[in-house]
């Protein structure tokens, strides 16, 4: 069957199927232990080359509010929840009587939030989607249970990430204000779209693609942002694949909820890319990024590289982590 075939029953391929025994990977490049996978071609050259991007020295943040506390609240990937806090010490408990009294007289305020770990914008762990009972590295998908034992975010938020990043406007670059559902491109679009910014994706780039998909949900209603959920993104294709591992891309960051066409459209599957990328090549993902502030800056002045930096919460066997990350220009 090739990668592109749905049977005949009109059933979607097992992704074992779909990709092939031949799928382009990565395990073992690094060695038997490796838990950050291409994120390894980020090394200190790596950084300095996104050093020398920098021109103006502005700073553009990219995480989207946690917990946002207005309609329509946080964009979350289907049967996730947004982050809850709640105070569990202020000054009305002085108010109450019931504050404990300190030497001096100070007072303060303590709160406590449940969350998603993947309900804002995150890095996934390299474990964190797999299939045949395999994860990153070949790592045995037992290794989930209970816990992230191997290939969890702890690593990656160990090491950070720093390195020259690239900014690719696929909504601008079609003349929308977002991408619509389903809509997909792939890597020669990125590459058409990238010769109109007139800025080249170059080996080990961190790629950051604005779809707008992320800012659609706040001007519309949940109902309608998940009626016949599927959002724009990338689509899966052999070529794609390689042409990911050719370029040594070592992250993938996107302002969708989960970096890709939600169901491939020819084959069906859902997130394919999750497994070709990720799983197979160790490229990191981060999602729900805000990059509309910084596509306006890029816009403006032309320069669409800069420099790139992130790291996620350090939390221990995690299956991925809230991040802020920070693009300096």
């Amino acid at each position: 069957m090739s990668e592109t075939t749905v049977p005949e029953t009109g059933t979607p391929p097992t992704m074992g199927e779909l990709l092939g025994d031949d799928t382009p990977n990565n395990w073992g490049k690094w060695g038997p232990d490796d838990e950050v996978g291409a994120l390894n071609y980020l090394d200190a050259a790596a950084a300095l080359k996104g050093a020398a991007e920098i021109r103006s020295g502005e700073t553009f943040t990219l995480q989207i509010q946690m917990g946002y506390p207005e309609a329509p609240g946080d964009p979350l990937w289907p049967g996730r929840e947004a982050a809850k806090r709640h105070n569990v010490i202020d000054e009305g408990f002085w108010d109450r009587g019931e504050g404990k009294e300190f030497p001096g007289g100070l007072h303060y305020a303590d709160d406590v939030a449940t969350i998603y770990t993947q309900g804002s914008t995150q890095y996934d762990a390299l474990g964190h989607v797999w299939y045949d009972g395999k994860i990153w590295n070949g790592y045995d998908a037992k290794e989930t249970i209970g816990g992230m034992h191997k290939a969890s975010v702890l690593p990656i938020a160990e090491k950070g990430i720093v390195g020259r990043g690239v900014l690719i406007d696929m909504a601008r670059h079609r003349g929308k204000s977002h991408l619509d559902k389903a809509e997909t491109f792939d890597h020669t679009d990125l590459e058409a779209a990238a010769a109109a910014q007139g800025v080249t994706i170059e080996p080990r780039d961190i790629l950051l693609v604005r779809t707008g998909f992320i800012p659609y949900w706040y001007e519309t209603t949940p109902e309608e942002f998940y009626e016949d959920f599927c959002e724009p993104g990338l689509t899966y294709s052999r070529e794609l694949v390689e042409w990911f591992q050719r370029m040594e891309i070592p992250n993938l960051v996107t302002d969708t909820i989960a970096n890709e066409v939600t169901f491939d459209p020819v084959s069906g599957c859902a997130l394919p890319l999750h497994c070709s990328l990720m799983r197979n090549l160790g490229v990191t993902l981060t999602e729900i990024a805000w990059l509309d502030d910084l596509a306006e800056a890029c816009a403006a002045d032309g320069r669409w590289t800069f420099m790139y930096t992130a790291a996620p919460l350090k939390l221990v066997q995690g299956t991925g982590a809230p991040v802020n990350p920070v693009v300096i220009r």
